[in-house]
């Protein structure tokens, strides 16, 4: 089967579609402003942008499945850069979706974030309304509507997975905008203190990224009719605050870690991981790898690429009185 992989320099994108060649035919395209191009696996890629439509129409001739996992995923960063965030991924979606209708795709299988649940109550399970809190979290729900709409217009066959807090090798690092493990373990084999907003007792459950990838492998291998259905990926029996994870990198680093606190940041939701038990019961789901293994990997990684100085390669849009001091005045 050939398969269309959006994000292939990505954390998700790169380790799906590395694990699917080995049945598959896999075409890539990135435009590496976010993903790392030693990420790219083996496959046939294209530096393309996603709103490029009439470029994602060629180069997806042939293909019968779309995995869409390319987004700016930053949350937090939306509420002062809406604009590129939601020009990416509600224009970003909609066009490779025109795409997937121009090409007779049989499934777009599209990758949504835990940010459509808001600050409900956790474990956030499927059947719960959207609620978005932040822009980024808003555009995500944009995009999905826009593909039911798609549906009811054009037939458009769709699905949607949510993974959620992935982490593990590939995982930008030299982000100061996301990705709160990859940022800690940088600065700490640095010797830089570990920011923290707030108090850091905010609770998250990390998934292994090998985890997810057995999930999705499943999904696209399927005979099931998935049309419609929405799918948590992560665990959800090992939350654990924000600080605590700190000290599991300075285990595995040897170092303890010295905090830096900032105030909270606006719109973060304070407790945020997703049940499991759909995608468990489906599709016989299992978190296997353990957060100290995820850490352990992580950090021998990077160890081989090198620590690297933080990119701010997005502009804030603008400044308000809650804008991070840490993004304005580049301190992380």
């Amino acid at each position: 089967m050939k398969i269309f992989v959006t994000g292939v320099a990505g954390l998700l994108g790169s380790n799906i579609a590395r694990r699917l060649t080995k049945d598959h035919e896999i075409v890539g395209c990135d435009n590496l402003i976010g993903g790392l191009e030693d990420n790219i696996p083996t496959c046939d890629f294209h530096k393309i942008d996603m709103l490029d439509t009439k470029e994602v129409i060629k180069t997806m001739e042939g293909c019968e499945i779309v995995l869409h996992t390319a987004a700016l995923p930053y949350e937090g960063l939306s509420v002062f850069s809406p604009a590129i965030v939601t020009q990416n991924i509600v224009g970003g979606t909609v066009s490779v979706a025109s795409a997937a209708i121009a090409n007779g795709i049989d499934m777009f299988i599209n990758f949504s974030s835990m940010a459509r649940y808001g600050d409900q109550k956790a474990p956030f399970t499927e059947d719960m309304p959207t609620a978005p809190v932040d822009p980024y979290g808003f555009a995500k729900v944009q995009a999905e509507e826009q593909l039911a709409f798609l549906n009811k217009l054009h037939g458009l066959r769709y699905m949607t997975v949510v993974p959620h807090n992935v982490i593990g090798i590939g995982q930008r690092y030299m982000d100061p905008y996301r990705n709160v493990v990859a940022i800690m373990i940088n600065r700490m084999k640095q010797g830089k203190p570990i920011v923290i907003y707030g108090d850091g007792t905010q609770k998250r459950s990390f998934s292994n990224i090998m985890d997810c990838v057995d999930a999705v492998e499943k999904i696209v291998n399927t005979d099931r009719d998935l049309c419609g259905e929405v799918y948590n990926i992560g665990p959800d029996d090992n939350e654990i605050e924000i600080k605590e994870i700190a000290f599991k990198i300075g285990q595995v680093c040897e170092k303890y870690p010295n905090f830096k606190h900032f105030p909270d940041r606006p719109t973060e939701v304070k407790n945020a991981w997703c049940s499991s038990e759909k995608i468990r019961k489906d599709f016989n789901y299992n978190a296997a790898v353990p957060l100290e293994q995820t850490i352990k990997e992580m950090c021998m990684w990077i160890d081989r690429r090198g620590v690297e100085e933080f990119d701010y390669s997005i502009d804030l849009e603008f400044i308000t009185d809650d804008t991070p001091k840490t993004w304005v005045e580049r301190l992380i």
